[in-house]
């Protein structure tokens, strides 16, 4: 059976990416592919757990390495038991965030040596890469007239350092254009939808016994 394909939304927090990946599956399974959808970090219970530690429990100081570290140890465990598994059986897989948030999130905003980095990130993808990454791209401003609720611990650290990983994430997709498209999300919802169709039809093989 061939290899399921595997989706990754990314983008700062505000820019629409739960819309378009709820109406990203929904197409796909319109069109008979076996859909499994999952979040980074979580998903597994390591991963819930270091979720929730990472993002909420704000009283837990956490060094600039560690909080890599943790994010990284959440996406290997993501990787082993859902991401490999479920594109080996044939599914494709669609996820909220995966290695380009650390990369942005984690080293570019920091400042820190990303080619130093770089190899420890793949590392604990597994082997696993992204057939396709959909960067919903905004300003950071403007993102934030869109966040709901209080800020977690990532989106506390201000517009400045939101600048920094939004700049992070188009280096990242500059680097690699063949598997990060770059989308506009601050269209409507349905020109953003467009943008992420027609890049997905780009990628996506004839199906083999409706999976895919």
């Amino acid at each position: 059976m061939p290899e399921g394909h595997f989706f990754v939304f990314e983008g700062i927090d505000g820019v629409g990416k739960t819309t378009q990946r709820r109406r990203f599956v929904a197409w796909l399974e319109a069109q008979g592919y076996s859909v499994v959808t999952c979040r980074d970090p979580g998903e597994t219970k390591l991963g819930e757990s270091l979720r929730k530690l990472l993002l909420h429990a704000d009283e837990t100081p956490i060094s600039g390495q560690a909080e890599m570290l943790l994010y990284l140890a959440a996406r290997a465990q993501l990787v082993h038991e859902v991401i490999a598994p479920a594109r080996r059986a044939g599914h494709t897989v669609v996820s909220d965030r995966f290695h380009l948030s650390t990369l942005a999130y984690q080293v570019h905003a920091r400042g820190w040596d990303v080619e130093a980095v770089r190899p420890v990130v793949t590392f604990a993808n597994g082997g696993c890469r992204p057939d396709l990454v959909f960067l919903l791209d905004m300003d950071p401003a403007a993102a934030a007239t869109r966040r709901h609720g209080p800020d977690d611990r990532i989106e506390a650290r201000g517009l400045e350092y939101l600048q920094k990983v939004r700049a992070g994430f188009l280096a990242e997709a500059e680097r690699d254009p063949d598997h990060v498209v770059v989308i506009d999300a601050s269209g409507t919802e349905d020109e953003v939808w467009s943008a992420v169709e027609t890049a997905a039809q780009r990628v996506l093989s004839p199906r083999p016994n409706g999976q895919g």
